[in-house]
């Protein structure tokens, strides 16, 4: 992937998908509606990223605390995934995007942990842009994973307590091998990061937008990048001014 970007563009954009379920409210539509037409927003997404030169986009689909949704709402989401995997195969592969996922794959069903392995390597070779999925994903647990992963192995005797630093403890987490998100953007006007990405969201930009996800366009994409080219990331250094 391209190590450099675009002056003002992203290397890494991350957003928290919200509002499928308000979206077909204001319609008087089932809330499996409001996702269906959230599908819409994805495919929108990750041709507009392809397009602009990002090189990595993470969607936050499925969180590990999603599974109290009632049942039929759950099964609705996972049918979804399973046709857009199913249907976007080749459109990826033309776009040259290269798929993945994140999360917890224990809980999911047999047929999707296979189309979803499947459809990973179909798209491994793609280099145009990294589309990574979050599914049955948690911040905490991914540092849970990461510290138990460690700590077995400093119990085995192949490192020192004092030997792990931010970097090692990186790579055991589950987006080891993506660049941190430089932009987390989150729609339907909520303004938390509801267990995303906890670690990997250190020095992020968080830009949280009143769009409800299956509205969000181009358009809103390009106006969040804007808000970001704007910003000045100093990662703890002094301002300009101050220097």
């Amino acid at each position: 992937m391209p190590e450099t970007v675009a002056a003002g563009l992203p290397r890494h954009i991350a957003i928290i998908m919200d509002g499928n379920g308000r979206w077909a409210q204001q319609r008087y539509m089932p809330r499996a509606f409001g996702h269906r037409e959230g599908a819409e927003g994805v495919r929108r997404t990750v041709a507009a990223c392809a397009e602009l030169g990002v090189p990595y986009l993470t969607l936050f689909a499925f969180s590990s605390e999603n599974w109290k949704r009632p049942v039929e709402e759950v099964d609705d989401l996972m049918w979804l995934l399973r046709s857009y995997l199913l249907r976007e195969v080749n459109e990826l592969n033309r776009q040259q995007v290269r798929i993945g996922f994140i999360g917890d794959r224990s809980a999911l069903a047999p047929d999707l942990v296979t189309l979803i392995t499947t459809t990973e390597m179909q798209t491994l070779h793609n280099d145009r842009l990294v589309f990574t999925i979050a599914l049955n994903y948690g911040g905490q647990n991914d540092i849970i994973a990461a510290a138990q992963e460690l700590a077995r192995e400093a119990v085995a005797g192949h490192i020192l307590p004092e030997d792990i630093n931010p970097e090692s403890f990186a790579s055991k987490l589950m987006t080891s091998g993506l660049p941190d998100p430089d932009l987390i953007i989150r729609t339907s006007g909520e303004q938390r990061l509801s267990n995303f990405m906890l670690w990997q969201a250190a020095y992020s930009e968080l830009i949280f937008i009143d769009t409800l996800w299956p509205d969000f366009s181009r358009q809103t994409l390009e106006q969040a990048i804007d808000m970001f080219s704007r910003r000045e990331r100093r990662f703890g250094a002094a301002t300009r001014s101050q220097t």
